[in-house]
């Protein structure tokens, strides 16, 4: 526990805990990509793997936690599962990461508390 956490009302910890959770859902690259291809339409398993070229697994993997979070919702049509972004509101929140990427990029590329690759 945090020096920060153990001077915050309990309530007010699981709060700020769960809105970190939230930006660590959006915290890989190949999840923003999907989300950004969900945005567009939905999409089945086989579709988002020809369009991002990672294995099946991968994508699977990445659209379970997606789903875990709230971010994705799937449906079945017939014998496919189509997925699509659960909230438009993501739209507006990767745009203005995006926005805040642009304007902040030499700072975030020369920070080393953050990882680049993970």
């Amino acid at each position: 526990m945090s020096t920060l956490t153990k001077r915050l009302p309990a309530q007010e910890v699981e709060q700020l805990q769960l809105e970190a959770k939230f930006f660590r859902g959006l915290g890989d690259p190949t999840r923003l990509k999907i989300l950004e291809l969900l945005l567009e339409r939905e999409r089945t398993v086989t579709q988002l793997v020809e369009a991002l070229g990672v294995p099946q697994g991968r994508v699977s993997s990445h659209l379970a936690c997606l789903s875990w979070c709230g971010y994705v919702t799937a449906s079945r049509k017939g014998r496919h599962r189509y997925y699509r972004a659960a909230d438009k509101r993501v739209r507006r929140i990767l745009g203005l990461a995006r926005d805040m990427v642009s304007d902040n990029a030499e700072h975030l590329w020369a920070c080393t508390r953050i990882e680049r690759d993970r």
